[in-house]
């Protein structure tokens, strides 16, 4: 199933000289030395999705543009992509690499040109229609990337520009009366070189492409720190790294990027300071912290967030009333489509108290430190005395049953199983799946994750949004087409707030909910003690016929087959590392 998938085969046969040592000269030269967890690989286009004129006179020999580059200038004549401007039109093409990739783009010259050659405009896009259109208009933005640019080419030479999120890149040539000749248009392609320790497979292709989608936009955003977007905004944002933390943990196993973000937004943060600004983001840092080392069981890690942990623990219990009800400041914030709901903004921090609070208590024990784990406890039965209303939000709904504020059951009947997938959300959607699945209620969730994640795959994401409305789909075209006469361009029509139109990112790590949400409910994945050495395989397929994958862990690959009978029996095979006790039911 992997190698069907086209993003995947470019992870094949990769290697990284992690042993390669500096220069003498270098090393002698300059102390400061700046080292890269990535990796490059050059890509060439697969298509040629447009080209401006098709008559073929200031377009000449594009296919050639398609061939496999060496990424060498050379003397030698030949047939090469070559564009024409007259006085008045200029030539131009766009291309498609296929999947969309975090890096820039690689331009081979040849020596038919005249010296100085002229200048070329890169626009690099998410989009077809976002390579179309101009910085400053309909939401298009250099802010975080630069996407779109003029460059001056070499004569006969090898340029390197951009760095953003891109799937398609347009070239026009600039000058009025001039000629260039371009051997090679490669992507460059940069990322960690990390192999996929967990899978999953079932007989529902959808499902696995979906799966699929959400680790590599994950892994896309796996940069030197763990970005939320590979376009925009390129930071780490501590909330946006719950998903897709949990999404490394499943497919990745450890990697030094979680703990190295973790810590840069610690040391960023001195308390009384919120994560970016936000309360929020600083719950879902000792939250990551509770997963993280549950996951991987690294207490000497763990010891070392042990002051923050409880300064942070001790501020946030300042932020509740004498009736319960928190009252936390700082940016007030759970996700954007739920941001001008305040009610349920209110529920959903109220929720997340009790989350953080219980998680602390948990964390505090095993750190030894028994007063701070004591006032967490008295906290969260503080916090219970207030049970805030559901507000008719997913987010809140999703959040209350997570907390136990109220049963998942009534959160399911009365809100989340509601309405089918609208007013769900890219980064809630997650933990709406979650609360479903507490509730019982598998199928509904299986259901929501076929409809509203795969609508981004029939309108041609390769990688998961920043948000996504089901609404959005009617009459829209396609992301890797030009847009028909009559169709919507779904990116440049819709988005909000921070991301709207062509600012909208469309590879977003915290979209990635599905993945984990998978392996933990379908395959039926549970780690009950730290370091994955008690897991409960606990599998429910729903409408599935058989569901496989593994499971990676800090002992080896956890491998699990399970098939429903026909009279409705699930049969289960596991191979486990000796070092894990699994409990199956």
């Amino acid at each position: 199933m992997i190698n069907k998938i086209l993003f995947i085969t470019f992870f094949m046969g990769i290697s990284i000289g992690a042993n390669s040592q500096i220069p003498p000269v270098v090393e002698s030269a300059n102390q400061s030395v700046r080292s890269t967890a990535l990796t490059q690989k050059f890509l060439s286009p697969t298509r040629i999705v447009w080209i401006s004129d098709e008559a073929g006179n200031q377009v000449i020999n594009a296919e050639s543009i398609l061939k496999q580059g060496i990424g060498q200038a050379n003397l030698n004549q030949g047939k090469y992509l070559t564009l024409i401007n007259d006085q008045d039109s200029k030539a131009g093409l766009i291309l498609d690499f296929g999947c969309e990739l975090q890096g820039g783009i690689e331009i081979i010259t040849t020596i038919n040109n005249q010296n100085p050659i002229g200048h070329v405009r890169v626009r690099l896009g998410e989009s077809v229609s976002e390579t179309m259109s101009d910085v400053g208009t309909d939401g298009a933005t250099n802010d975080h990337a630069m996407r779109d640019f003029t460059v001056q080419l070499p004569w006969l030479g090898r340029l390197f520009v951009g760095e953003s999120g891109f799937r398609f890149v347009r070239i026009d040539l600039v000058d009025p009366d001039t000629k260039v000749e371009i051997k090679e248009i490669s992507a460059v392609f940069r990322y960690r070189d990390i192999p996929y320790l967990g899978s999953f497979s079932c007989n529902d292709e959808r499902l696995n492409k979906i799966w699929m989608t959400g680790a590599y936009t994950v892994h896309l955003n796996m940069q030197d720190y763990l970005w939320d977007g590979i376009k925009r905004d390129r930071l780490v944002w501590v909330g946006d790294m719950h998903p897709e933390v949990m999404t490394i943990n499943t497919v990745f196993g450890y990697n030094e990027v979680v703990p190295k973000s973790l810590d840069l937004a610690r040391d960023l943060t001195p308390l009384p300071n919120w994560m970016n600004g936000i309360s929020s983001y600083s719950m879902w840092w000792l939250l990551l912290h509770r997963d993280w080392y549950y996951y991987h069981g690294n207490l000497e890690y763990l010891k070392q967030q042990k002051d923050y942990i409880a300064g942070l623990l001790h501020l946030l219990s300042t932020k509740i009333d004498e009736n319960g009800k928190e009252i936390l400041d700082g940016n007030r914030f759970l996700d954007w489509p739920s941001s001008e709901n305040k009610e349920a903004v209110h529920a959903g921090l109220q929720s997340m108290m009790v989350m953080t609070f219980n998680a602390g208590a948990d964390l505090c024990e095993i750190l030894g430190d028994k007063e701070t784990a004591k006032l967490c406890k008295t906290t969260v039965e503080k916090l219970k005395k207030h049970i805030p209303n559901m507000a008719g939000s997913k987010q809140a709904a999703a959040l209350l049953a997570m907390s136990g504020l109220v049963t998942p059951a009534q959160a399911n009947n009365q809100v989340l199983a509601k309405e089918g997938v609208h007013k769900m959300s890219t980064f809630y959607g997650y933990y709406m799946l979650i609360a479903r699945a507490m509730a019982g209620d598998y199928q509904g969730a299986i259901d929501n994750i076929r409809e509203y994640w795969g609508a981004m795959l029939d309108l041609g994401a390769t990688t998961f949004w920043e948000d996504f409305d089901i609404d959005w789909i009617k009459n829209a075209a396609r992301i890797d087409e030009i847009v028909p006469e009559g169709k919507v361009d779904i990116h440049k029509t819709y988005g909000a707030y921070c991301y709207e139109q062509f600012r909208h990112s469309f590879c977003h790590g915290w979209a990635s909910g599905p993945t984990s949400w998978l392996t933990q409910y379908i395959l039926g994945v549970n780690v009950l003690e730290p370091g994955c050495e008690k897991i409960l395989i606990k599998p429910y397929l729903g409408d599935l016929e058989w569901v496989k994958g593994s499971f990676p862990t800090p002992y080896g690959v956890l491998e699990i087959e399970h098939e429903k009978t026909p009279e409705g029996k699930i049969v289960t095979n596991y191979k486990a590392p000796d070092e894990i006790e699994v409990m199956l039911k």
